[in-house]
């Protein structure tokens, strides 16, 4: 393991995970309470990387904002340009359909890639329902939620699957995509919003592959993770999107990923709500209510998380 660790860069990817909403708030209420403990991610890491919620996240933590007023941000009534109100466009189909409709095709798939092919086509065959305004209205909401809509020079990532193959898709700076589509298109909810479509292939949310994608940051001598949804105590809040389950032999729980960085030479550090901060998100962590008491909750936790990150 040290001969591993010696040939590795001391180098440090933070990883953020799903969790709608009030997963987002508490993400950012964590940036802040870590740096205002003196642990300043927005600085220190080499790469994010960003799932769902995680990838707005992510786009934040790279805007050059200082922690401190990301927190702020979240905290204070959102301005939104004319027309628009910041909230996701309501669907016509009914929310409890759509979890019901997501977790048969869970029940039923026999692999990840089967799992992810048939979220794929869940979504391309609710492109109809939704229509293609309900995706303009979404791209729009993105936009105005995220600092700035350039890439950030330092390096970023976000998560997002090709709807027509359930394949993996990760958008830099350098893959030819702007960073709001780059984000729209991993933060499409199958069923909820319609897949968004770049240079004629179309996509859906990253966090049907995994709420985490932490091993992408394989190769990275230290990995500090960002968990608003993975390994929670108890059953994971009804009907959320990010509750799909996964059998742990594909490997694509936060367990699994850890492990095998762990193997591969990677110090890894995971942090998830307390229950403090489980309390603040609620029961339905899409809900724009719980984000105010999510991040208030993420800034506390942050603050006493901080002494865990020795090696950042």
């Amino acid at each position: 393991m040290a001969e591993i660790r010696g040939r590795m860069a001391q180098n440090l990817a933070l990883v953020l995970g799903a969790g709608g909403a009030a997963g987002n708030a508490w993400l950012i209420g964590i940036i802040a309470g870590l740096a205002e403990a003196g642990v300043d991610m927005t600085k220190r890491a080499d790469l994010v990387i960003g799932t769902s919620a995680g990838a707005t996240a992510a786009a934040q933590v790279r805007s050059g904002i200082p922690p401190a007023e990301l927190l702020a941000s979240v905290l204070s009534p959102p301005t939104q340009p004319a027309g628009q109100t910041g909230k996701p466009p309501p669907s016509p189909l009914p929310m409890n359909a759509v979890f019901e409709r997501m977790r048969a095709i869970s029940a039923a798939a026999t692999s990840a890639a089967d799992l992810q092919r048939a979220m794929g086509a869940f979504g391309l065959e609710s492109d109809a329902i939704l229509g293609s305004a309900a995706g303009e209205r979404w791209r729009a909401t993105v936009a105005s939620r995220l600092p700035r809509h350039d890439w950030p020079d330092r390096p970023m990532m976000v998560v997002a699957l090709d709807a027509h193959t359930g394949e993996l898709a990760k958008f830099d700076r350098d893959s030819g995509v702007t960073l709001v589509d780059a984000v729209t298109a991993a933060t499409s909810l199958p069923g909820s919003v319609p897949t968004h479509s770049i240079n004629g292939t179309r996509y859906i949310n990253g966090g049907v592959r995994s709420p985490d994608n932490a091993d992408l940051a394989a190769g990275y001598a230290n990995v500090v993770v960002l968990s608003p949804l993975s390994l929670r105590t108890g059953p994971l809040p009804e009907g959320q999107f990010e509750g799909l389950r996964r059998r742990p032999e594909w490997g694509m729980n936060l367990e699994s990923q850890v492990e095998a960085l762990r193997k591969g030479g990677s110090r890894v550090e995971v942090i998830t709500p307390d229950t403090e901060s489980r309390t603040a998100m609620g029961t339905n962590q899409m809900d724009l209510a719980t984000r105010i008491p999510s991040a208030r909750a993420g800034f506390e936790q942050g603050k006493r998380e901080a002494s865990r990150l020795t090696f950042v």
